[in-house]
């Protein structure tokens, strides 16, 4: 790989405008794949950038659609929601050469292994992150707090170099973004799903931000409830937790800024199509599958079985 590393960031939304940013204000080679309204805001005014971690920037950008790119990519950073994923197969075989690294970051869990079946020659590995950041305008992107971490790992079966995923991590990590390449992917980006999965629940089956579950009452104990019910599910998958998971949820959640909401709990009170079914429904899914009990978890699902992008 070369060491002038040239990014493709496929989906400019929250995380990936983030990451888009942070790449621009420390002037690495990145193209940001957009679409409609906020593609031309980028295109006309640069990408406008809010962040906790590096103030407000307008940072030009390259900027076009998945078909008007033409180039190939060093790494590829897939930032789509999880029932977008096979649309955005075309631009990542067609931008890939057989060295690329393909990093998604997705809120689902299994990302990396369901895109790499889909794209065989590709090297696609897995990948995670903890932010807060979420498209504030058209062509503007807002990152609050002090968290900014990625996690990004290979699977046990893929060939591929720890030292490649180390230069790229130490790339990303000049641009401010903390990165661990991780020896334990699979742990890694379940911690993550049990985590984005309580948060997202919770918020959305009581409408409310992150700061109403910073304190006790019902739904912290919702969120306490959910947390444990996936670390079960974990336990039968096979994950070794590091530490408690319901500890672990319970220090992050409380980091967050008070107003914080999720992405999942966002489009679903706007009306939007949502990541409901990777993020509520399949956890259920694998409870069933693996004989876990999980009432917390179906008192939510009874709420939002009705949502746009459930599958039942």
């Amino acid at each position: 790989m070369a060491n002038n590393i040239s990014y493709l960031v496929v989906g400019t939304g929250g995380v990936g405008g983030c990451i888009a940013g942070f790449l621009a204000l420390a002037g690495k080679d990145v193209t940001c794949i957009a679409r409609g309204k906020h593609l031309e805001a980028i295109r006309s005014n640069g990408l406008r950038m809010k962040s906790t971690l590096k103030g407000e920037h307008t940072l030009q950008v390259k900027a076009c659609t998945s078909e008007e790119y033409t180039g190939k990519a060093d790494v590829i950073f897939v930032c789509v929601k999880g029932y977008s994923l096979e649309s955005v197969k075309e631009i990542i075989e067609r931008a890939s050469n057989p060295d690329t690294i393909v990093i998604p970051i997705l809120n689902v869990y299994g990302t990396g292994l369901r895109l790499g079946q889909l794209l065989p020659h590709v090297k696609v590995i897995d990948g995670c992150i903890y932010i807060v950041g979420y498209v504030s305008g058209e062509g503007e992107i807002t990152q609050l707090g002090n968290i900014f971490r990625l996690v990004c790992g290979a699977r046990p079966a893929q060939n591929i170099d720890a030292n490649r995923l180390e230069t790229i991590a130490e790339d990303l990590r000049g641009c401010g973004i903390k990165v661990d390449v991780s020896d334990d992917i699979n742990r890694d980006t379940f911690i993550k799903w049990s985590f984005i999965s309580a948060m997202a629940c919770t918020g959305a089956y009581y409408d409310a931000p992150m700061g109403e579950i910073q304190h006790e009452g019902e739904a912290r104990n919702t969120f306490i409830g959910l947390s444990h019910e996936s670390a079960e599910i974990g336990k039968k998958l096979g994950i070794s937790f590091p530490e408690d998971s319901v500890s672990y949820n319970l220090k992050v959640l409380d980091k967050l800024t008070p107003d914080t909401t999720a992405s999942m709990q966002k489009d679903i009170a706007s009306g939007h199509k949502s990541e409901i079914q990777g993020i509520l429904f399949d956890m259920i899914s694998l409870a069933e599958k693996y004989g876990v009990d999980v009432p917390v978890y179906r008192k939510v699902a009874l709420k939002f079985q009705n949502q746009p992008s459930v599958e039942i």
